[in-house]
């Protein structure tokens, strides 16, 4: 579906912010309706208007829409490193490494966990996005651990239900620099995409809610081992979250991590890993947990903190 669409705002949309307006209407990402929006390709009553403006109902909307993106083609590659932690007929739990993707997408030209499953003779639920078949929730490439991924596609609705409906543990350990005070706590800050940077998110007012939940387990002279439960499963929430309280990710440089100390710590990704899932068994309804130890990088550094003490 491409070309100029106009037709007035509905009463349903009234007080909507105008990127997420047009996403809703055609079906866009939210990223791409942004896009559109900033590229003068979405007008109110004849005028571009910012993306954050809020449109109300009856207003006159004209949107140009791009022609569609073609989906990237599914191909089974065998990923390095990456295990099969659990796998029955309905789904598989596996530790990601660093470097790969959840799935496939527009740009993205390195492995991926469907990728690296179709090589293992893993079949996934057909359910979802041609690209995202059987992803039920995802991992940021720099980012190590565990994720599920439906087989059945039973399995791929409770699943989906069950992350949007927050009933999935989802922990994670990180390194963040400093202390935190107090060294436990919640953060409560919306989140949305970066005002300026279109690949960064930040706490935005207008963001969506998102809540972190921390407890410190292991000082060091100038950083943090903590324990992190989500509450919510915003992108990067974990690395915005803390990089706003002036405490980022060790070796997280697009959130404001200290160079000198990644380099010294021999990280160049952030140190945030997906230690423990726990969830109700989309089949049996019992409770399944699932832990992963630390990867070798992060291990050396957290190594490393430690004997400096």
């Amino acid at each position: 579906m491409s070309g100029t669409r106009s037709l007035p705002v509905p009463d349903g949309l009234d007080g909507m912010r105008l990127d997420q307006a047009v996403s809703r209407l055609f079906g866009l990402s939210r990223t791409a309706a942004a896009t559109l929006v900033e590229d003068g390709n979405a007008l109110v009553d004849g005028i571009p208007r910012p993306k954050s403006d809020k449109v109300a109902a009856g207003s006159w909307l004209e949107v140009t829409l791009p022609p569609p993106v073609t989906a990237p083609v599914l191909v089974a590659e065998p990923v390095h490193g990456m295990s099969v932690i659990y796998s029955d007929d309905d789904i598989v739990v596996v530790d990601k490494p660093v470097g790969v993707a959840a799935h496939p997408s527009p740009g993205w030209t390195g492995p991926t966990v469907v990728s690296g499953l179709a090589a293992m003779g893993q079949n996934v639920a057909t359910s979802g996005a041609a690209e995202r078949q059987g992803i039920v929730h995802r991992l940021d490439v720099g980012t190590t651990g565990l994720m599920v991924v439906a087989k059945s596609e039973m399995a791929y609705s409770v699943l989906k239900r069950a992350f949007k409906e927050r009933e999935v543990e989802k922990r994670y350990h990180a390194v963040v620099q400093g202390h935190l005070d107090p060294l436990r706590g919640t953060i409560d800050a919306p989140i949305d995409r970066h005002p300026t940077a279109d690949y960064k998110f930040a706490v935005m007012s207008d963001g969506k809610p998102s809540v972190t939940h921390y407890d410190t387990l292991e000082a060091f002279r100038s950083a943090s081992l903590i324990d992190v439960r989500l509450e919510t499963g915003r992108t990067h929430q974990i690395r915005v979250h803390f990089s706003a309280l002036r405490h980022p990710c060790v070796g997280d440089l697009t959130y404001g991590a200290d160079p000198t100390l990644a380099a010294r710590l021999k990280l160049d990704r952030q140190w945030l890993h997906a230690r423990e899932l726990a969830f109700l068994h989309p089949r049996t309804h019992d409770e399944v947990r699932f832990v992963s130890d630390y990867p070798a990088d992060l291990t050396f550094a957290l190594d490393v903190l430690q004997d400096a003490g």
